[in-house]
């Protein structure tokens, strides 16, 4: 199969505007600096001393200090646009501003890679069947269910958006599936970026995220020089992963990460190891929070706009505090004085209420006790059909 370059059609309502929709906005003037471009190395994350005697003076350093995680668009801008559409990377890269944009990948019946979250159609286009079951002349006709209706589109269509030198440090992260032939998936991202010859080297800018170790064999294969991320549910098999691939990232669900000892001392060891960590997908404040504080590579969210703005209030946060360490005592009082006047700013979208909390809590304890539910399954079906990951990873690696 010949791989349509970018000049190919895209459906014109994916690439222009109408009376039907608005462009995204323009990102935020000044809400972040311009630090974080690129896909991070790890060789960029912070020191960090953990034997847990920091005094407050070095614990105020290291916050002074502290890298916020890459804004990272899960589907383009999910929470105001069609997911995977070119609109929604548009309201992403040109409306909130993200550092990366994530991307789902599947196989069109002739070869083309298309860009899909699901292995079925129904859910976001109304239709029944497979993607793999339709040839793309037939996907390129569908719209989406959620208005406005955009079109699916390909690889190669979003490649073609961010080559452009206003999106030159805009990166993808790329989550290639497991529903389609391993190699020939592979084969033909591999094909599709050669197909695009970047303004800057796409090595630079795509990063595959591979769910099994041996996706992440054939991206080693197909992909040189490319950084390499893991992408799962488990933090154990991401440690089997991360000990046999150098310079493997690994991207894993927030409540993962958040396990009680298991999470912390995995976040650490990545740490220590200097591997990016990203957390999917973080969709509250309160979570975007705890990202921040776990001082994470890179977040993928719904909503990269609310992620930004609750970067920059902490970062705010922080300035207030190193001011108030160092200023005199009028300076420290007024400062006090502001945050207290603060809490009880209604209009702040930030400051939840008693109620609201109360109304969420009992949303998150089923949310945690489906997904520790499901891990646990997960777990034991792993081990009774493959093993332990580190003996199974290392069989796939080495055959």
């Amino acid at each position: 199969m010949v791989i349509e370059s970018v000049s190919s059609s895209v459906p014109e309502r994916s690439v222009g505007t109408s009376d039907e929709q608005t462009p995204p906005t323009k990102a935020m003037e000044g809400d972040m600096p311009a630090a974080n471009i690129g896909i991070p190395t790890g060789s960029d994350s912070e020191s960090q001393d953990d034997d847990g005697n920091d005094g407050p003076t070095r614990r105020r350093r290291r916050r002074r200090r502290r890298r916020m995680p890459q804004t990272i668009a899960h589907r383009g801008s999910k929470a105001s646009a069609p997911e995977n559409s070119l609109l929604g990377f548009r309201a992403a890269v040109e409306g909130a501003g993200a550092d990366a944009v994530e991307t789902d990948l599947h196989l069109s019946r002739d070869g083309v890679v298309v860009l899909a979250h699901d292995a079925t159609l129904r859910r976001c286009y109304g239709v029944g069947g497979r993607v793999r079951d339709r040839d793309w002349a037939d996907l390129s006709a569908l719209r989406s269910l959620r208005e406005p209706r955009e079109p699916l589109i390909r690889l190669v269509d979003l490649l073609g958006y961010l080559n452009e030198p206003a999106r030159a440090g805009v990166w993808v992260m790329l989550d290639i599936k497991t529903h389609d032939d391993a190699r020939e998936l592979m084969q033909r991202t591999a094909e599709t970026i050669a197909s695009v010859p970047g303004i800057r080297p796409w090595s630079e800018r795509i990063l595959p995220c591979c769910w099994t170790a041996e996706y992440v064999k054939l991206a080693q294969e197909l992909l040189p020089g490319y950084r390499i991320s893991h992408v799962g549910f488990s933090t154990a098999y991401a440690r089997a992963l991360a000990d046999s691939v150098p310079g493997l990232g690994v991207s894993v669900t927030a409540q993962g990460l958040a396990m009680p000892v298991l999470g912390s001392r995995f976040m650490r060891d990545m740490r220590r190891m200097r591997r990016p960590t990203y957390a999917w997908t973080v969709n509250d404040e309160d979570w975007m929070r705890w990202a921040v504080r776990h001082r994470l590579a890179g977040v993928i969210t719904d909503d990269p706009r609310l992620f930004r703005e609750v970067c920059r209030r902490m970062r705010e946060e922080e300035g207030e505090d190193d001011e108030e360490d160092s200023s005199d005592n009028d300076t420290a009082k007024k400062i006090k004085e502001r945050r207290r006047r603060s809490k009880g700013v209604d209009s702040d979208i930030f400051r939840v209420s008693l109620r609201a909390r109360l109304v969420r809590a009992p949303r998150r304890l089923y949310a945690w006790a489906r997904y520790f539910f499901f891990l646990l399954v997960a777990s034991v079906v792993y081990f009774f059909r493959w093993g332990l990951p580190s003996r199974q990873v290392s069989k796939v690696l080495a055959s």
